[in-house]
């Protein structure tokens, strides 16, 4: 199956992971901004196409571009990963992975979760202010819940906690039979 891989990354998690899913696929890795270069004939020859990004808000950054093709790609078998910094174990990584698409969407795109990190070093200064404003308004709540505190504690420094194995139910779905 030909496979394409697109990301965009910020602080280098996300291009890990694809990088990862295309060693492992035999997939083209292309970054955003070269798959936006593209004109539509360019993705015919692709029987599978992926998009990658980093985890914002509950939100995919910049799946913008991925969703509004996804519906000219029906015919192909399409996946979206979005890397974050929480644990994989957190219930709201579930819950945030099912808000990211349409109820449309769902039915032809499917959703996976990578745990990856925070590197401030890397960070963009906006995105950088954002975490470092919201650690604080967590740690300034008098009824934060003990969870909020242990994600503030998380998220308030550098840290990897990516893993090759968060690639393999995407490499699963792909390599299936199931559409």
């Amino acid at each position: 199956m030909k496979t394409l891989v697109v990301y965009t990354s910020q602080t280098g998690f996300t291009k890990k992971y694809a990088n990862w899913l295309g060693e492992k696929l035999g997939a083209d890795v292309w970054n955003l901004d070269d798959a936006k270069k593209q004109n539509e004939e360019c993705f015919k020859q692709y029987d599978a196409i992926i998009y990658g990004g980093w985890a914002m808000a509950g939100k995919v950054v910049k799946s913008n571009w991925y969703l509004e093709h996804a519906p000219l790609w029906k015919d192909k078998k399409l996946a979206m990963f979005c890397v974050g910094a929480s644990p994989e174990a957190n219930p709201e990584v579930e819950e945030s992975l099912h808000g990211m698409i349409t109820d449309d969407l769902r039915d032809y795109v499917k959703v996976f979760y990578c745990q990856g990190g925070v590197d401030y070093d890397k960070m963009k200064m906006p995105s950088k202010l954002a975490m470092k404003a919201f650690v604080k308004m967590i740690r300034g709540n008098k009824k934060a819940t003990a969870q909020e505190l242990e994600m503030a504690n998380y998220i308030d420094h550098s840290y990897d906690i990516s893993d090759i194995k968060y690639i393999e139910p995407i490499v699963e779905y792909i390599s299936s039979e199931e559409y």
